[in-house]
């Protein structure tokens, strides 16, 4: 009797194990199950693999200090009938580590993984909080985070020898890389240049990476550029030119955030893109001044004045504007270029006056240049303030400048120049961008001159051409067809070239930070 129970309670162990291993690996798998499509795959298994989502530790290199963050991205496809989410159910937030502390669990964030510092959000919870927000198209957006004070090293961004000639070089069609961002997955573009939207059929002009001859521009990052410009002002000061290059940035550096974090609003002559934090608040601003001293031209709506008159010595009243910036863009140029001689105010506008001199071109751009960058030298803090001068932006009127004799204007311009037999002459007025390049140069604050010149004339494709406005409004398939009287080639699709413009100002601000 005592063998058999014996017997008998080495049967009722063996079997109650086995029990309790079948549970635990039932337990297992269905935690497996349950939490695979919410798992961010390992860099390695992404490198060998590939995979929806993407886990990259962007680094700043330059020596042995190195910059390190992290890249997370949340991913919504909404269907535009029922703003329901749909589509991958595959919902990761990870959360650096930070000396300045942790999302708040609202926004999304929750309490790092000692490991992985991985947070998995419930699909549900998703769902259910982007159902709230009735919006109607599809967002890709990486959720901000802290920096991460471990340091890894998935991928280098390397930022290119300070000797290195960067706007020598040459386009190359490059459709895995660029565009960089894409038109209607940023809602902050304007009509004006949204040239897919307006009924471009053509999209080449998106493609096109600049290499320069003797290195290469960094890889594009957002979450880089952002990191280095967080909590401070970056502001465009100018033209509509640089009005087109202050869109571009915003639409580069604006899917580092989520919807409810973003603003965009105007405030007179001063258009401001803001992210807010609970810490930091970053904006990009764009301020209009086309002079950039005081002209009969500065009202931001009302500026279609073909009598352009200027005060050549008179920058204060924008320039106190300009102060507090961190980084500040300047340019000035295709306003100068519907006359030869500028007339220029003898005596104040705010005096009613109304009598002026005409005065020869470069020598009133000379004067105005010679007023600007006395007002940066007293008025600017190198050590805080970065300062950027954007060299002129070209037209592309007259097809015969690149052999084209059968072409209109820019119109129906599908790619670059890449060769001529004869040296390029599109019109430029040389003797601007000579002026403003020895200016920037002779100044006591340094100024870092962006040569865009040259490789911009190539792009007699990138133009908006007919698909754009006009006073306000959209052109009609009428006018579209009258490229002739109604092709805008001196403004520029996006995406498209100015984003090569801000590319340079992105290598230069992560080099210097």
């Amino acid at each position: 009797m005592k063998g058999r129970k014996n017997n008998n309670i080495s049967i009722f162990v063996v079997v109650f194990s086995i029990f309790l291993f079948g549970i635990f690996m039932y337990n297992e798998d269905v935690k497996s199950i349950a939490e695979f499509p919410f798992s961010k795959p390992k860099a390695q298994e992404i490198q060998e693999g590939g995979g929806k989502s993407k886990h990259v530790e962007p680094v700043v290199k330059r020596g042995s200090r190195k910059e390190v963050l992290e890249e997370e991205s949340v991913i919504f496809e909404r269907d535009a009938k029922n703003n329901d989410v749909v589509g991958d159910e595959s919902v990761t937030v990870t959360l650096s580590k930070s000396s300045r502390g942790k999302l708040d669990k609202s926004e999304g964030g929750g309490e790092e993984d000692s490991d992985e510092t991985q947070e998995v959000i419930g699909l549900e919870t998703v769902v259910d909080a982007e159902k709230e927000k009735k919006k109607k198209k599809k967002i890709e957006f990486p959720v901000m985070v802290e920096e991460d004070e471990e340091e890894e090293e998935d991928e280098v961004v390397e930022v290119p020898p300070e000797d290195c000639d960067l706007f020598n070089g040459k386009w190359v069609f490059d459709n895995m890389t660029h565009p960089l961002y894409k038109e209607d997955q940023c809602e902050f573009l304007t009509s004006q240049v949204t040239c897919m939207k307006n009924g471009r059929p053509d999209s080449m002009y998106q493609n096109w990476r600049w290499q320069p001859k003797d290195c290469s521009l960094p890889k594009f990052n957002p979450r880089l550029l952002f990191q280095k410009i967080r909590g401070k002002r970056l502001m465009f000061v100018g033209d509509s030119l640089n009005r087109n290059q202050w869109e571009s940035m915003v639409c580069m550096v604006q899917s580092v955030a989520p919807p409810e974090k973003k603003t965009w609003y105007k405030n007179g002559s001063l258009a401001i893109f803001k992210i807010e934090e609970p810490n930091y608040i970053t904006t990009v601003e764009f301020y209009w001044s086309p002079f950039l001293v005081e002209s009969n031209s500065d009202d931001p709506n009302m500026h279609s004045i073909l009598n352009r008159i200027i005060m050549p010595e008179s920058i204060h009243k924008h320039g106190v504007n300009w102060k507090d910036a961190d980084y500040l863009i300047f340019n000035t140029y295709i306003w100068w270029m519907n006359t030869f001689n500028m007339k220029v105010l003898r005596g104040s506008f705010d005096e009613g006056a109304t009598e002026y001199d005409e005065v020869a071109r470069p020598e009133a751009y000379g004067r105005v240049l010679k007023t600007w960058s006395k007002w940066v030298d007293d008025n600017i803090d190198p050590n805080r303030t970065k300062v950027f001068f954007t060299s002129t932006s070209p037209l592309h009127i007259k097809s015969e400048d690149w052999n084209n004799p059968d072409g209109i204007k820019c119109a129906r311009e599908t790619t670059p120049i890449l060769n001529m037999s004869t040296p390029l002459n599109v019109g430029t007025d040389n003797r601007l961008f000579v002026i403003a390049n020895n200016v920037t140069q002779s100044m006591k604050v340094p100024v870092y001159f962006v040569n865009i010149t040259a490789m911009s004339e190539l792009r007699k494709d990138a133009h908006t051409s007919v698909y754009t406005i006009r006073q306000g409004k959209m052109l009609t398939p009428e006018q579209q067809a009258d490229p002739t009287t109604y092709a805008d080639c001196i403004h520029w699709c996006l995406p498209g070239l100015p984003d090569t413009w801000n590319e340079f100002l992105y290598t230069r601000i992560i080099s210097q930070s």
